[in-house]
This record gives structure tokens, C-alpha cells and sequence, in this order.
């Protein structure tokens, strides 16, 4: 029954299930397999010696009763019996071998595949984290990996073994009696039938239990984050979200308890007619004793042998759906190291030179839409939103030069392009048009890690990881020593809040930092971005959050960590950029002003119409109306 089960289990968790399995698949399957493939090879050896070994015991049972039972031969008793012993803790060793050589392949696989996974999706562009629910991605990297490493030792080795031992079995029965061996196969079509019936249903429901899974898991991603945690609290609907989840967890509780019932009656039906398969070979077969065809001791051991037949035997008539199933998570795993990377390195890619980055930014007649779905997502992965809108012109025509240790700032209604004209810069996209040069260098011939060395970006809501606030801060500089820390969170203005901190550099900022204020995650960003000491900084809307006293005091902040780098600033508020050297206003993706404070404001165009609502707000009206950050 437990290759009964075996099938069972694998038929309802299938997905999907293709017809065919491509050529493809099983090259990359090898590929992946190619270095384990002498433990592959042991792993079969073993297989198939224990599967021979099975047949052994039968026919000793058999030598037993007519050598030396029926004789009275008691010294060929204890032999036999010895043999039988032998013969079981053979299998005991030959079992130990198997797990070991299907653990040591199974578990390299996992390895190979999570780390090649994670290589592969954390060097995606950003467009495809905007377009995939993390909670989707996490199981795809975790659950199916894990089905491809079955799929490649258990779903094998069961195929393998159950394949020598149908085989092994019916010849040593057809060797012993072909009559009753022809008998006991008339009841094989009894076996496959309901297999099928009942695999194809408890397919359904568990595919649809597996949607209902992912569903959750999606689900306790968003909310059980600290954000989504303050959104639910903060619109009081910890009860309709208790509710909803309850009615999907229900659907699986529902689900299993079919699965469970369809599995027993599976279990219930492959018994009796194993039973029925058993009674009818010792009625013909004992009639055949009685009559002195064959001996009681071959009725036995054949007794013996039909019993351990059936289970086999049924499996492997569906042993296409079988590896097809479990291939389909090695093809959902390939579906993801699939999915195409536009802002890769190219192959010419070429490091900075060995001299010191100067800052020098420029833009060439820039212009620049968000890709479409096809070239940067997954479509299993996709959420119903399309928040980057493909295909529509966000910057168009952008020419900009910025000199070593000048400040450019960028300032412009909400949706006007800022933000996204300040990721082009380390190459969060690619431009679809022109081109943008550092040091005179176009930025896709360069080293993408090696571009990012030379970026600092302080983001209006900078993250930091679940961990201390040393290892955030060394994030940058994964060498920096105390002293360093020290020195840069001085200039920073937060070492004095750091030393005030139950464990200082050792205190746990929490889940994106939420255990510091806005503005002692502001300071923090940008001691980091000290550590990192690059060439270019971009701060996008980087105070727009804060209060007044905190925006004064990461104001100062950024004065230091500004001096003699070249600078992009995203302005919220035009008061923090008015000592700009040039300042460029954006609007629908297009540069309609340039200058410097003074020029702007006295020209009367958008500028100005932005500076008097500042200067509202700050009479009293709200501050910085007409004036938002812009996202994909």
C-alpha cells in the first residue's frame, strides 16, 4: 500500500500538469543533475539491488516449508532461516545507502537551485518587484525547489525500483506457475482504473487547495509586515481581515478532509482487492497443491510474491503522469531563472578607470517609457496592477549636464518624472533612448556593481533591514570599524542618538526600521551613504516627511555629505534648493524651465507658481501644496 499512497500523493499534488515534457527540461534537469551524476548512478545501482533483494525472502519462505519443514531437516531450517535474516538486514543496509545517496543529491540540488535563483532574481530590474507579490516569489523559491529535488531523486527512485520490482516479481511467479501468475493479472485493470478516477479528482481539489495556500501566504506577507500591520489597525479591520482569511483557511480545511476521505477509500479499495487478488491465487492454488501441480511451499511464497505485485504494478501504469507531475516543478523554477533581465551587464561591459571617479553626470537627449510585462516580469507572478504603465512616454528629451561637486535639483509637479529621471542614474532602468555618460563613460559599458559603488541614494522612506544598526550602517562598507561608525554617524548628526540607545551600534532598528523616527532613519541613510563615500549623490524627496526640526537638523546632515560631490536633489520643498547651481523644472517628462533660484522666480513660469504656493503654505496654508513625489 505504501506505493499505493506514493502515487496517490504525487498525482494530488500536481499543477497543471503538461503533456508533454520538452526536451528542453530534461537538458536543463541533467544539467542541473550533471555533477551529482556518479551518486545518480549509485543511487539506481542501490535501487535495484534492493528491489532483486525483495524477491528473496519468498523464495526462501518457499525452501523453508518443502526443504525443510515437509523433511524434518532442521540444520537446512536454521540455514534457511539465517538466509532470510541475512537477506532483510541486507535491505536494511541497502535502504540506509538509498537515503543517504538521495539525501546527498536531493539536498545539493536544493542548494544549486535556491542559490542560482536568488542570484538570478535579486538582479532583476526594479520593474519586475514592482509586478511580482513577494509572497508568490518567496514560494516559488522555497516550495518548488523542493518538488524538483523529488522530482529528481524520489519520483526517479520510485519509478526505478517499482519498474525491477513489477519485473523481478512477475518473472520469478511466471517461473513458479504461469497459470496462476495469468490469473492474478485479470484483476490488474481492477487497479488502474480507480487510481486514475480518483488521482484525477484529488488533483482538482488539491490544485485549487495549493491557489488557496498561495493565496494566504500572500496574504500574511502583506499584512503581517509593519506597514500592513499600521494599515489594518489604523482603518480598524482586523475582523474582516480575520473573516476573509477564515474563509479561504476553511475552503482548505474543507479540501483536505475530501483529500483525506478520497485517499482512505483509494487505500480502503486497492486493500480489498489485493485481499480478492490473494484469496483467488490460494483457492486456484491450493487446488493445484491438492492436487499435486505445484507444492504448498511455491503456493506460499507465490502468496507471498502477488501481494507485493499489485501496488507496483498500478503505479507504474501511471508512471507518465507521474514524472510529468513532478517535473512541472523543475518547469516552475525554470520559469523564474527565465525571466528576462533588460538591464543586464552587457558583454563588453568594462570597469570605471582605476583613477578616481569625478562625478561628471550628463544627459544626451533622454527619453524613457517603463517596459512592458513581457520583457521584465513573470505572468504567475503578476499582480492585477500595472502601476509602471507600459508603453507611455514618462521623460522625453532630457539634456542635462552636471559638473563634479555641483548640485542639480529637480523640482516639478506630482507624475512629472523626478523620481524616475533620478533611477536612471544607477541603473534601477534603462533609458529607451540617448544616453546617460559618467566621466564621460555611457553607463551600459559599465559594471552595474561597479556603477552602484560610485551612487549614494538617501530615498524619502530609506529602508532598513530587520537587524542592529551596525550591520545597516556597514551594509555600505562591510569593513568600516567602530571609529568609522563613529565618524560617520557625527556627520550625520545621530551619533549622540546612537549612543543613547539601549545596545548603541547592537540595537535592533526593527522591521524597516520602524523603532526610529523618520528623521533618525533620515540621519541614519545618510551616515550609510558616508560609509559608502561615493562620487554621486541622489536624494530623492529625501525631508518631505519631516518636520520642521528634523528636516533642519538632516538638512545639516546633508550639507556635509554633499560637500564635494556632484549632487541630484529631488525637491519637495523648493526652500531646500535654492542655493541649487542649476535647477531644472520638470513637467509631463519634459524640461520646461532651467536656471538658478533667483532666474526662475522672476521669470514667472511653473517655478514661480510653485514657489508662491511654498510661500502660502508656509504663511499658513498647507506647505508645499502643488509640489508631491512621483513614483513609477
Amino acid at each position: 500500500m505504501a506505493n499505493a499512497m506514493h502515487l496517490l500523493h504525487v498525482m494530488s499534488h500536481q499543477s497543471d500538469t503538461p503533456q508533454t515534457i520538452g526536451s528542453e527540461t530534461r537538458r536543463r534537469v541533467w544539467g542541473y543533475a550533471r555533477p551529482y551524476r556518479s551518486k545518480v548512478a549509485g543511487f539506481l545501482a542501490v535501487v535495484t539491488a534492493s528491489s532483486l533483494l525483495g524477491v528473496v525472502p519468498p523464495l526462501l519462505f518457499r525452501e523453508i516449508i518443502d526443504g525443510a519443514i515437509v523433511t524434518g531437516d532442521r540444520d537446512r531450517l536454521t540455514v534457511l532461516g539465517l538466509l532470510v535474516v541475512a537477506a532483510a538486514l541486507a535491505q536494511a543496509a541497502l535502504a540506509f545507502v538509498e537515503r543517504w545517496a538521495s539525501a546527498t543529491v536531493g539536498e545539493g540540488l536544493i542548494f544549486d537551485l535556491r542559490v542560482a535563483l536568488f542570484d538570478h532574481v535579486q538582479r532583476l530590474p526594479i520593474s519586475f518587484f514592482t509586478r511580482t507579490q513577494t509572497g508568490a516569489l518567496v514560494s516559488r523559491l522555497n516550495n518548488d525547489v523542493i518538488g524538483a529535488q523529488r522530482a529528481l531523486t524520489g519520483t526517479l527512485g520510485t519509478v526505478v525500483s517499482n519498474a525491477i520490482t513489477a519485473a523481478t516479481t512477475l518473472l520469478t511467479l511466471f517461473l513458479l506457475e504461469w497459470r496462476v501468475t495469468l490469473l492474478a493479472m485479470v484483476l490488474l485493470p481492477l487497479f488502474i482504473l480507480p487510481a486514475r478516477r480518483v488521482g484525477r479528482t484529488v488533483a482538482d481539489i488539491t490544485r485549487e487547495g495549493m491557489n488557496l495556500n498561495a493565496s494566504m501566504n500572500v496574504t500574511m506577507t502583506e499584512r503581517f509586515n509593519v506597514s500592513g500591520a499600521q494599515l489594518v489597525k489604523l482603518f480598524g479591520r482586523p475582523s474582516e481581515e480575520t473573516d476573509g482569511f477564515a474563509r479561504r483557511a476553511g475552503r482548505v480545511r474543507d479540501i483536505g478532509i475530501r483529500n483525506a476521505l478520497f485517499s482512505r477509500a483509494f487505500v480502503i479499495a486497492l486493500t480489498l482487492l489485493g485481499a480478492t487478488g490473494t484469496a483467488i491465487v490460494y483457492w486456484v492454488g491450493g487446488s493445484l497443491a491438492i492436487s499435486g501441480s505445484i507444492t504448498i511451499g511455491t503456493l506460499a511464497s507465490m502468496g507471498v510474491l502477488v501481494a507485493q505485485l499489485y501496488g507496483p504494478l498500478a503505479q507504474l501504469t501511471n508512471a507518465r503522469v507521474d514524472v510529468m507531475s513532478a517535473f512541472v516543478s523543475f518547469e516552475r523554477v525554470f520559469e523564474v531563472l527565465d525571466a528576462p533581465n533588460p538591464v543586464a551587464d552587457s558583454p563588453d561591459a568594462q570597469p570605471l578607470p582605476a583613477e578616481a571617479t569625478t562625478g561628471h553626470l550628463a544627459f544626451h537627449d533622454v527619453s524613457f517609457r517603463y517596459p512592458a510585462a513581457d520583457d521584465t516580469s513573470v505572468a504567475s507572478l503578476e499582480t492585477d496592477a500595472t502601476p509602471d504603465e507600459p508603453g507611455r512616454i514618462v521623460l522625453d528629451g532630457i539634456d542635462l549636464t552636471v559638473g563634479p561637486g555641483q548640485m542639480l535639483a529637480i523640482v516639478g509637479p506630482s507624475g512629472s518624472g523626478k523620481s524616475t529621471l533620478a533611477s536612471l542614474v544607477p541603473r534601477l532602468y534603462d533609458v529607451t533612448d540617448g544616453s546617460i555618460t559618467l566621466d564621460g563613460h555611457d553607463l551600459r559599458t559599465l559594471f552595474q556593481e561597479e556603477l552602484r559603488s560610485r551612487i549614494g541614494v538617501v530615498t524619502q522612506d530609506p529602508h532598513l533591514f530587520h537587524d542592529t544598526v551596525g550591520a545597516n550602517l556597514r551594509y555600505a562598507r562591510p569593513g568600516a570599524t567602530d571609529a568609522d561608525l563613529d565618524e560617520a554617524c557625527r556627520a550625520a548628526r545621530i551619533l549622540d542618538v546612537v549612543r543613547r540607545l539601549p545596545d548603541g551600534y547592537e540595537t535592533v532598528v526593527g522591521e524597516r526600521g520602524h523603532r526610529m523616527s523618520g528623521g533618525e532613519k533620515q540621519r541614519l541613510a545618510i551616515a550609510r551613504l558616508l560609509l559608502k563615500d561615493p562620487a554621486v549623490v541622489i536624494l530623492d524627496e529625501a525631508t518631505s516627511h519631516l518636520d520642521t526640526e528634523n528636516e533642519a537638523i538632516v538638512q545639516l546632515a546633508l550639507a556635509d555629505a554633499l560637500a564635494g560631490r556632484t549632487a541630484v536633489v529631488i525637491a519637495h520643498r523648493l526652500s531646500t534648493v535654492v542655493d541649487a547651481d542649476e535647477i531644472v523644472v520638470l513637467d509631463e517628462g519634459t524640461i520646461v524651465e532651467r536656471g538658478r533660484h533667483s532666474e526662475l522666480r522672476d521669470a514667472g513660469g511653473l517655478y514661480a507658481e510653485l514657489w508662491e504656493a511654498l510661500v502660502r503654505g508656509e504663511n499658513g496654508a498647507e506647505g508645499g501644496a502643488g509640489i508631491g513625489p512621483d513614483g513609477p
